[in-house]
């Protein structure tokens, strides 16, 4: 019988979704101050994959992946998806978040995001949150499966996470 091992760390990434970059430039400065430097910022993308934050959030939406220095042990995931949903809850306006903030992590294997919903792919952490791993390496790229989400899907972020999984080799 082998014995379990703990895993390795894992880069830390926020994927944001904002239509007031104000906002967004607030919940960076709580980010950074929370979980350390920002080693990668992707530029802004125009978000178009559905109107699902568009009352909400207001439009257009916009989306940036921030990615930390300080790489995570992955237990911590259920406890930084509650950080930054106190972090969207303190810069919401009547009852409506003004960003959204959904934490993940990248390995060299994969690509996990965290949910405060359930669903039949994601496996319970605790306190209310779930986890998806939402990409896989596998034959040098990343590949989505069935639940992925569609801008996950779309190259120009599986570029993004290359360039991650790149920086997470030289973090290492």
């Amino acid at each position: 019988m082998r014995s379990p091992t703990s895993p390795e760390k894992a880069l830390l990434f926020i994927g944001t979704l904002f239509s007031n970059e104000d906002y967004y430039i607030e919940a960076r400065q709580s980010l950074e101050r929370i979980f350390g430097e920002i080693v990668m910022e992707t530029p802004v993308i125009r978000w178009e994959f559905s109107d699902y934050y568009k009352d909400e959030l207001g439009e257009p939406v916009y989306r940036r992946f921030i990615f930390f220095k300080n790489l995570m042990e992955q237990e911590n995931l259920s406890t930084i998806k509650l950080t930054t949903n106190e972090i969207e809850k303190n810069l919401s306006s009547d009852g409506k978040r003004n960003i959204n903030l959904d934490p993940g992590y990248l390995t060299p294997a994969k690509i996990v995001l965290a949910s405060t919903k359930d669903y039949s792919h994601r496996i319970y952490l605790k306190d209310g949150i779930y986890a998806e791993v939402t990409l896989i390496f596998k034959k040098g790229q990343f590949i989505p499966h069935i639940n992925t989400y569609k801008d996950y899907q779309d190259e120009k972020y599986l570029r993004i996470f290359m360039m991650a999984r790149r920086l997470l080799g030289i973090l290492r």
